[in-house]
């Protein structure tokens, strides 16, 4: 009767880990979730802006604008 229950008990646990490989693997399986944010999306720019354009003119270009005026 030993020689019976000592074959039985390695069919058994590999039954087992056999029965029980599917459940590890959805275990393993990563899951993805996206879900709208609940309070709305803000973007805080503080910016400040400061340009300086400047314009070179030949002094005939500037004469004749003095002259007849730019229009």
């Amino acid at each position: 009767m030993m020689n019976g229950l000592r074959s039985f008990r390695p069919r058994a646990v590999r039954m087992l880990m056999i029965m029980m490989l599917p459940l590890a693997m959805y275990g393993c399986t990563p899951t993805v979730q996206m879900a709208a944010p609940k309070e709305p999306i803000t973007v805080n720019l503080n910016v400040k802006i400061q340009h300086e354009i400047y314009v070179k003119v030949d002094k005939e270009v500037d004469e004749l604008f003095s002259e007849q005026g730019l229009f």
